[in-house]
Protein backbone atom coordinates (compact mmCIF):
# COMPACT_ATOMS: atom_id res chain seq x y z
CA UNK A 1 0.00 0.00 0.00
CA UNK A 2 1.50 3.38 -0.99
CA UNK A 3 1.64 6.34 1.37
CA UNK A 4 -0.81 8.27 -0.82
CA UNK A 5 -3.42 5.51 -0.85
CA UNK A 6 -3.03 5.05 2.91
CA UNK A 7 -3.59 8.77 3.47
CA UNK A 8 -6.66 8.67 1.23
CA UNK A 9 -8.10 5.77 3.23
CA UNK A 10 -7.50 7.60 6.52
CA UNK A 11 -9.10 10.78 5.19
CA UNK A 12 -12.13 8.82 3.97
CA UNK A 13 -12.39 7.11 7.35
CA UNK A 14 -12.17 10.47 9.14
CA UNK A 15 -14.79 12.09 6.91
CA UNK A 16 -17.04 9.05 7.28
CA UNK A 17 -16.84 9.13 11.06
CA UNK A 18 -17.50 12.87 11.20
CA UNK A 19 -20.43 12.51 8.80
CA UNK A 20 -21.85 9.72 10.96
CA UNK A 21 -21.98 11.91 14.08
CA UNK A 22 -25.28 13.61 13.14
CA UNK A 23 -26.82 10.20 12.38
CA UNK A 24 -25.78 8.86 15.78
CA UNK A 25 -27.08 11.98 17.48
CA UNK A 26 -30.38 11.68 15.62
CA UNK A 27 -30.82 8.09 16.82
CA UNK A 28 -29.95 9.08 20.37
CA UNK A 29 -32.28 12.10 20.23
CA UNK A 30 -35.20 9.84 19.34
CA UNK A 31 -34.25 7.40 22.09
CA UNK A 32 -33.91 10.23 24.63
CA UNK A 33 -37.30 11.65 23.60
CA UNK A 34 -39.11 8.41 24.42
CA UNK A 35 -36.93 7.68 27.44
CA UNK A 36 -37.74 10.90 29.29
CA UNK A 37 -41.43 10.51 28.53
CA UNK A 38 -41.38 7.19 30.32
CA UNK A 39 -40.64 9.08 33.56
CA UNK A 40 -43.77 9.22 35.77
CA UNK A 41 -45.30 12.66 36.22
CA UNK A 42 -47.15 15.38 34.38
CA UNK A 43 -45.12 18.55 33.67
CA UNK A 44 -48.23 20.59 32.87
CA UNK A 45 -49.78 19.68 36.20
CA UNK A 46 -46.52 20.61 37.96
CA UNK A 47 -46.68 24.06 36.35
CA UNK A 48 -50.33 24.93 37.02
CA UNK A 49 -50.53 23.33 40.47
CA UNK A 50 -53.14 20.99 41.94
CA UNK A 51 -55.87 23.65 42.31
CA UNK A 52 -55.95 24.76 38.67
CA UNK A 53 -59.08 24.26 36.62
CA UNK A 54 -59.27 21.78 33.78
CA UNK A 55 -59.31 24.64 31.28
CA UNK A 56 -56.15 26.15 32.77
CA UNK A 57 -54.49 22.75 32.75
CA UNK A 58 -55.33 22.13 29.09
CA UNK A 59 -54.22 25.63 28.11
CA UNK A 60 -50.87 25.15 29.86
CA UNK A 61 -50.43 21.76 28.25
CA UNK A 62 -50.99 23.30 24.82
CA UNK A 63 -48.60 26.16 25.61
CA UNK A 64 -45.89 23.67 26.57
CA UNK A 65 -46.41 21.68 23.37
CA UNK A 66 -47.58 18.59 25.23
CA UNK A 67 -51.14 18.46 23.93
CA UNK A 68 -50.48 16.69 20.63
CA UNK A 69 -49.69 13.06 19.95
CA UNK A 70 -46.22 11.68 20.68
CA UNK A 71 -45.50 11.63 16.95
CA UNK A 72 -46.40 15.33 16.64
CA UNK A 73 -44.21 16.20 19.62
CA UNK A 74 -41.35 14.14 18.21
CA UNK A 75 -41.44 15.76 14.78
CA UNK A 76 -41.54 19.22 16.34
CA UNK A 77 -38.60 18.34 18.59
CA UNK A 78 -36.50 16.98 15.71
CA UNK A 79 -37.34 19.98 13.52
CA UNK A 80 -36.05 22.29 16.24
CA UNK A 81 -32.87 20.23 16.59
CA UNK A 82 -32.01 20.93 12.96
CA UNK A 83 -31.70 24.59 13.98
CA UNK A 84 -29.75 23.66 17.16
CA UNK A 85 -32.78 24.58 19.23
CA UNK A 86 -33.27 22.34 22.27
CA UNK A 87 -36.52 24.07 23.16
CA UNK A 88 -37.49 26.04 26.25
CA UNK A 89 -37.29 24.54 29.72
CA UNK A 90 -40.76 23.82 31.07
CA UNK A 91 -40.14 25.15 34.57
CA UNK A 92 -38.12 28.28 33.77
CA UNK A 93 -39.32 29.11 30.26
CA UNK A 94 -35.75 29.90 29.22
CA UNK A 95 -33.99 28.29 26.24
CA UNK A 96 -32.36 25.00 27.22
CA UNK A 97 -29.41 25.82 24.95
CA UNK A 98 -28.67 28.97 26.96
CA UNK A 99 -29.08 27.26 30.32
CA UNK A 100 -26.80 24.37 29.37
CA UNK A 101 -24.33 26.79 27.79
CA UNK A 102 -24.05 28.62 31.11
CA UNK A 103 -23.55 25.45 33.16
CA UNK A 104 -21.65 23.07 30.88
CA UNK A 105 -18.25 24.85 30.94
CA UNK A 106 -17.99 24.48 34.71
CA UNK A 107 -18.72 20.76 34.50
CA UNK A 108 -16.25 20.28 31.64
CA UNK A 109 -13.61 22.20 33.58
CA UNK A 110 -14.09 19.99 36.64
CA UNK A 111 -14.00 16.80 34.53
CA UNK A 112 -11.04 18.09 32.48
CA UNK A 113 -8.92 18.91 35.53
CA UNK A 114 -9.78 15.56 37.10
CA UNK A 115 -8.94 13.82 33.80
CA UNK A 116 -5.53 15.52 33.67
CA UNK A 117 -4.64 14.44 37.20
CA UNK A 118 -6.06 11.00 36.45
CA UNK A 119 -3.70 10.53 33.48
CA UNK A 120 -0.69 11.72 35.50
CA UNK A 121 -1.58 9.45 38.43
CA UNK A 122 -2.05 6.38 36.24
CA UNK A 123 1.23 6.86 34.39
CA UNK A 124 3.26 7.63 37.50
CA UNK A 125 1.89 4.56 39.31
CA UNK A 126 2.43 2.31 36.29
CA UNK A 127 5.98 3.63 35.89
CA UNK A 128 6.73 2.77 39.53
CA UNK A 129 5.41 -0.75 38.94
CA UNK A 130 7.53 -1.21 35.82
CA UNK A 131 10.68 0.23 37.40
CA UNK A 132 10.39 -1.65 40.72
CA UNK A 133 8.27 -4.76 40.02
CA UNK A 134 8.97 -6.47 43.35
CA UNK A 135 8.91 -3.53 45.75
CA UNK A 136 6.43 -2.93 48.56
CA UNK A 137 5.09 0.15 46.74
CA UNK A 138 4.39 -1.97 43.67
CA UNK A 139 2.42 -4.47 45.74
CA UNK A 140 0.39 -1.60 47.21
CA UNK A 141 -0.30 -0.15 43.75
CA UNK A 142 -1.37 -3.52 42.35
CA UNK A 143 -3.66 -4.03 45.34
CA UNK A 144 -5.16 -0.59 44.76
CA UNK A 145 -5.72 -1.45 41.09
CA UNK A 146 -7.63 -4.58 42.08
CA UNK A 147 -10.25 -2.31 43.72
CA UNK A 148 -11.36 -1.15 40.26
CA UNK A 149 -14.98 -0.01 40.37
CA UNK A 150 -15.51 -1.28 43.89
CA UNK A 151 -16.57 2.06 45.42
CA UNK A 152 -18.77 4.59 43.54
CA UNK A 153 -17.85 8.28 43.36
CA UNK A 154 -20.66 9.47 45.59
CA UNK A 155 -19.63 7.08 48.39
CA UNK A 156 -16.03 8.32 48.24
CA UNK A 157 -17.42 11.86 48.16
CA UNK A 158 -19.53 11.38 51.29
CA UNK A 159 -16.59 9.80 53.12
CA UNK A 160 -14.32 12.62 51.94
CA UNK A 161 -16.72 15.31 53.20
CA UNK A 162 -17.10 13.57 56.56
CA UNK A 163 -13.36 13.04 57.00
CA UNK A 164 -11.75 16.18 55.54
CA UNK A 165 -14.48 18.76 56.23
CA UNK A 166 -16.61 17.61 59.15
CA UNK A 167 -13.78 15.95 61.12
CA UNK A 168 -10.38 17.39 60.13
CA UNK A 169 -11.62 20.78 58.83
CA UNK A 170 -8.90 20.95 56.19
CA UNK A 171 -11.24 21.75 53.26
CA UNK A 172 -14.01 24.36 53.02
CA UNK A 173 -17.70 23.57 53.30
CA UNK A 174 -19.18 21.79 50.24
CA UNK A 175 -21.29 24.81 49.34
CA UNK A 176 -20.19 26.00 45.91
CA UNK A 177 -17.13 27.02 43.92
CA UNK A 178 -16.22 30.02 46.10
CA UNK A 179 -16.76 30.94 49.72
CA UNK A 180 -19.68 33.11 50.78
CA UNK A 181 -19.15 36.78 50.00
CA UNK A 182 -17.02 36.23 46.89
CA UNK A 183 -18.35 36.66 43.37
CA UNK A 184 -17.15 34.68 40.37
CA UNK A 185 -15.49 36.92 37.74
CA UNK A 186 -17.15 37.97 34.52
CA UNK A 187 -16.75 35.18 31.95
CA UNK A 188 -14.06 35.29 29.30
CA UNK A 189 -13.87 31.63 28.32
CA UNK A 190 -16.87 30.60 30.50
CA UNK A 191 -14.54 28.25 32.42
CA UNK A 192 -14.82 29.61 35.97
CA UNK A 193 -11.34 28.80 37.31
CA UNK A 194 -9.58 29.79 34.09
CA UNK A 195 -11.54 33.05 33.96
CA UNK A 196 -10.51 33.87 37.53
CA UNK A 197 -6.88 33.24 36.57
CA UNK A 198 -7.15 35.40 33.45
CA UNK A 199 -8.72 38.19 35.52
CA UNK A 200 -5.85 37.97 37.97
CA UNK A 201 -8.21 37.60 40.93
CA UNK A 202 -5.97 35.62 43.27
CA UNK A 203 -8.53 35.60 46.10
CA UNK A 204 -11.19 33.96 43.93
CA UNK A 205 -8.61 31.58 42.41
CA UNK A 206 -7.47 30.48 45.86
CA UNK A 207 -11.07 29.96 46.99
CA UNK A 208 -11.97 27.99 43.86
CA UNK A 209 -8.93 25.74 44.15
CA UNK A 210 -9.71 24.95 47.79
CA UNK A 211 -13.36 24.18 46.92
CA UNK A 212 -12.47 22.02 43.89
CA UNK A 213 -9.66 20.11 45.60
CA UNK A 214 -11.86 17.49 47.27
CA UNK A 215 -14.25 16.86 44.31
CA UNK A 216 -11.29 16.40 41.96
CA UNK A 217 -9.53 14.11 44.44
CA UNK A 218 -12.71 12.04 44.78
CA UNK A 219 -12.96 11.58 41.01
CA UNK A 220 -9.27 10.65 40.70
CA UNK A 221 -9.34 8.21 43.62
CA UNK A 222 -12.52 6.55 42.35
CA UNK A 223 -11.58 6.17 38.69
CA UNK A 224 -7.80 5.57 38.80
CA UNK A 225 -8.04 1.84 39.71
CA UNK A 226 -10.12 1.10 36.59
CA UNK A 227 -7.50 2.52 34.22
CA UNK A 228 -4.54 1.36 36.25
CA UNK A 229 -5.72 -2.25 36.24
CA UNK A 230 -6.13 -2.20 32.44
CA UNK A 231 -2.75 -0.58 31.83
CA UNK A 232 -0.86 -2.87 34.21
CA UNK A 233 -2.44 -5.95 32.65
CA UNK A 234 -1.44 -4.75 29.17
CA UNK A 235 2.07 -3.85 30.35
CA UNK A 236 2.57 -7.27 31.93
CA UNK A 237 1.93 -8.84 28.53
CA UNK A 238 3.87 -6.23 26.57
CA UNK A 239 7.00 -6.50 28.71
CA UNK A 240 7.38 -10.22 28.01
CA UNK A 241 6.34 -10.05 24.35
CA UNK A 242 8.81 -10.93 21.57
CA UNK A 243 9.40 -7.32 20.42
CA UNK A 244 10.42 -6.36 23.97
CA UNK A 245 12.66 -9.39 24.33
CA UNK A 246 14.30 -8.55 21.01
CA UNK A 247 15.02 -4.98 22.09
CA UNK A 248 16.53 -6.20 25.35
CA UNK A 249 18.65 -8.83 23.55
CA UNK A 250 19.86 -6.27 21.02
CA UNK A 251 21.10 -4.01 23.81
CA UNK A 252 18.58 -1.18 23.50
CA UNK A 253 18.58 1.36 26.31
CA UNK A 254 16.04 0.71 29.05
CA UNK A 255 14.06 3.86 28.24
CA UNK A 256 13.55 2.69 24.64
CA UNK A 257 12.41 -0.71 25.87
CA UNK A 258 9.86 0.92 28.16
CA UNK A 259 8.65 3.31 25.44
CA UNK A 260 8.11 0.38 23.08
CA UNK A 261 6.25 -1.59 25.77
CA UNK A 262 4.02 1.37 26.61
CA UNK A 263 3.26 2.06 22.95
CA UNK A 264 1.95 -1.49 22.49
CA UNK A 265 0.11 -1.53 25.82
CA UNK A 266 -1.60 1.84 25.50
CA UNK A 267 -4.28 1.35 22.78
CA UNK A 268 -6.67 -0.72 24.97
CA UNK A 269 -6.10 1.69 27.85
CA UNK A 270 -6.73 4.73 25.64
CA UNK A 271 -10.02 3.16 24.56
CA UNK A 272 -10.90 2.73 28.21
CA UNK A 273 -9.89 6.35 28.82
CA UNK A 274 -12.60 7.36 26.34
CA UNK A 275 -15.22 5.33 28.19
CA UNK A 276 -13.99 6.68 31.52
CA UNK A 277 -14.32 10.29 30.35
CA UNK A 278 -18.05 9.70 30.03
CA UNK A 279 -17.94 8.21 33.51
CA UNK A 280 -16.08 11.32 34.69
CA UNK A 281 -18.87 13.51 33.31
CA UNK A 282 -21.41 11.38 35.15
CA UNK A 283 -19.32 11.45 38.31
CA UNK A 284 -18.90 15.20 37.99
CA UNK A 285 -22.68 15.57 37.71
CA UNK A 286 -23.16 13.60 40.94
CA UNK A 287 -20.38 15.42 42.79
CA UNK A 288 -21.60 18.83 41.63
CA UNK A 289 -24.85 18.09 43.42
CA UNK A 290 -23.05 16.71 46.49
CA UNK A 291 -20.65 19.67 46.72
CA UNK A 292 -23.14 22.35 45.62
CA UNK A 293 -21.12 23.36 42.56
CA UNK A 294 -24.23 24.19 40.53
CA UNK A 295 -23.16 22.91 37.12
CA UNK A 296 -24.84 20.35 34.91
CA UNK A 297 -25.38 18.16 37.97
CA UNK A 298 -27.85 20.53 39.61
CA UNK A 299 -29.51 21.15 36.25
CA UNK A 300 -30.06 17.42 35.65
CA UNK A 301 -31.34 16.81 39.17
CA UNK A 302 -33.76 19.77 38.97
CA UNK A 303 -35.00 18.54 35.59
CA UNK A 304 -35.76 15.10 37.02
CA UNK A 305 -37.42 16.32 40.23
CA UNK A 306 -39.64 18.80 38.37
CA UNK A 307 -40.35 16.42 35.45
CA UNK A 308 -38.90 18.96 33.02
CA UNK A 309 -38.83 16.73 29.95
CA UNK A 310 -37.37 19.36 27.63
CA UNK A 311 -34.46 20.20 29.93
CA UNK A 312 -33.72 16.55 30.63
CA UNK A 313 -33.66 15.45 26.99
CA UNK A 314 -31.42 18.43 26.17
CA UNK A 315 -29.03 17.40 28.93
CA UNK A 316 -28.90 13.81 27.66
CA UNK A 317 -28.31 14.90 24.07
CA UNK A 318 -25.42 17.22 24.98
CA UNK A 319 -23.70 14.53 27.06
CA UNK A 320 -24.13 12.07 24.18
CA UNK A 321 -22.60 14.55 21.71
CA UNK A 322 -19.57 15.09 23.95
CA UNK A 323 -19.10 11.34 24.35
CA UNK A 324 -19.23 10.75 20.58
CA UNK A 325 -16.53 13.38 19.99
CA UNK A 326 -14.35 11.81 22.70
CA UNK A 327 -14.72 8.34 21.13
CA UNK A 328 -13.67 9.77 17.76
CA UNK A 329 -10.55 11.30 19.32
CA UNK A 330 -9.78 7.97 21.00
CA UNK A 331 -9.79 6.23 17.61
CA UNK A 332 -7.44 8.85 16.17
CA UNK A 333 -5.00 8.54 19.09
CA UNK A 334 -4.99 4.76 18.80
CA UNK A 335 -4.16 5.01 15.09
CA UNK A 336 -1.13 7.13 15.98
CA UNK A 337 -0.03 4.68 18.69
CA UNK A 338 -0.60 1.59 16.53
CA UNK A 339 -0.42 2.13 12.74
CA UNK A 340 -1.97 -1.32 12.21
CA UNK A 341 -5.27 0.19 13.37
CA UNK A 342 -5.38 2.56 10.41
CA UNK A 343 -8.21 1.88 7.95
CA UNK A 344 -7.24 -0.55 5.21
CA UNK A 345 -3.99 -1.50 6.91
CA UNK A 346 -3.17 -5.14 6.33
CA UNK A 347 -1.02 -7.31 8.56
CA UNK A 348 1.54 -7.57 5.79
CA UNK A 349 1.88 -3.78 5.76
CA UNK A 350 2.99 -3.56 9.38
Amino acid sequence: MTAVSAAVRVNRWWLGRVAALPVHLFIFAVAAFFLVRAIPGDPAREVVGPEATEAEYLATKAELGLDGSLFTQLTSYLANLVHFDLGNAIMTGRPVTSEIGARLPGTLELAGIAFTFLILTVFVMSALVVARPKSFVTRMIRGYAQAAGAVPEFVVGVVGIFLFYATLRVVPAPSGRVRAGLVEPEPITSLPLLDAMLRGDTVVVSSMVSHLLLPIAVLVVSVTPILLKQLLTALDSSLVAQPTMFKIASGSARKYVYVSAYRRALPPTVSLFGLVFGSLLGGAVILETLFGLGGMGRYAVDAVTTTDLVALQGFLLVVAAISLVVFLLVDLINMVLDPRRKPGRKESDS
